[in-house]
């Protein structure tokens, strides 16, 4: 099979080093150039000497690469507007990272672009290549739990505001500045903005879809940022599944600007874990089990390691297979529309303090 030239583009997104390894290893990949507007990511990103060329622009990267098939949206959420119709003029491929955008009008604009020009995008929901979620996901569809009458989850993580500042700008994180509700200092575009997987699991594992949401955010653990950063949500599935998720910044971080050991913080910098009850059992996982402990810089603190299961080369490689052999992935854009609803009603529920139904 030819090589598929790929790139990246911005350079600015937590997951953004992630891809360095994956796009370099992987066999069927020509990993060919990097742009990113800002001098600070072209400087983070010339400590991992990947020897990829970087460009201060997407369109100085075309200009000398022209014959780019496919890049990664590694940016912020309020630039993959821009960034989709950029891309898909030139017949270009995306992988976009997991908010494309929370504004529907924009959103659906993004669909008809992307089958105007016929170009896949796939959006970045990693968890969906990991083994543990593979195993619970084979268990529920052989019926070792009979019909799933609940799910807790959560996705709580440090917060990566420190490295990554655009995250705790509701303009940049949200999209524009919409207050979480009266009398709250506070705006949309927190940790409910970095926390898509469990939303999009529970609709993988169960089949069925959102019927209503309910959500309600805690005092912030970190007073000087102006976004939400622990909260919990309930709700019901149209298969009449309870859930009840915990998409919280809950875990603590040293205040890098440059992840790297020692970021994390005991007892560990993220956890997905699930609780599946159904009529015949319960199961129980740890998406992210076991870790490394050990004492850290950069304050010489008990921190944690934890584990990789390096789910970015099951994603790759459903990319490129959908691009070379005419296929949808996984998690498009009209999939993710849904999860995106959802979270929007989150946040409308936050506003009015009531539950809010996924239309």
């Amino acid at each position: 099979m030819k090589l598929l030239k790929i790139a990246m583009m911005s350079l600015t997104h937590g997951h953004t080093r992630k891809y360095y390894q994956t796009l370099r290893d992987n066999p069927k990949l020509d990993w060919v150039a990097v742009c990113a507007e800002e001098k600070a990511a072209r400087d983070v990103y010339a400590l991992y000497q990947t020897g990829v060329p970087c460009y201060d622009s997407a369109e100085a990267m075309f200009a000398a690469h022209p014959d780019i098939e496919a890049v990664v949206l590694a940016s912020a959420n309020d630039k993959h507007m821009e960034q989709v119709r950029f891309c898909a003029e030139r017949g270009v491929h995306i992988l976009s990272m997991k908010i494309p955008t929370f504004d529907m009008a924009e959103y659906d604009e993004m669909i008809a672009l992307c089958d105007r020009a016929g170009i896949v995008c796939q959006i970045e929901l990693e968890m969906h290549y990991n083994p543990v979620v593979a195993r619970l996901k084979k268990l529920i569809a052989e019926g070792a739990l009979g019909r799933i009458l609940s799910i807790q989850a959560t996705n709580i993580t440090l917060s990566p505001v420190w490295a990554f500042p655009w995250q705790g700008v509701p303009e940049s994180s949200y999209g524009r500045r919409v207050p979480l509700r009266p009398g709250d200092a506070r705006f949309r575009g927190g940790a409910l903005c970095d926390h898509p997987h469990v939303f999009d699991l529970v609709r993988h594992l169960t089949g069925s879809d959102f019927e209503y949401v309910y959500a309600e955010v805690a005092p912030n653990l970190r007073k000087e940022l102006e976004v939400e950063d622990m909260l919990l949500v309930s709700g019901k599935l149209r298969d009449g599944t309870a859930f009840l998720f915990d998409p919280s910044w809950s875990r603590m971080e040293e205040r890098l600007k440059v992840p790297g050991p020692g970021w994390e913080v005991y007892p560990k910098r993220m956890e997905v874990n699930l609780t599946i009850t159904g009529e015949k059992g319960v199961l129980v996982c740890d998406c992210f089990g076991p870790n490394v402990y050990h004492n850290g810089a950069p304050n010489d603190r008990y921190t944690v390691q934890y584990t990789y299961f390096d789910e970015w080369i099951g994603l790759i490689d459903e990319f490129v297979g959908c691009i070379r052999n005419q296929k949808k992935p996984l998690i498009d854009l009209r999939r993710h529309r849904r999860t995106i609803k959802a979270m929007n009603a989150c946040y409308e529920s936050i506003r009015t303090g009531s539950p809010e139904s996924v239309r």
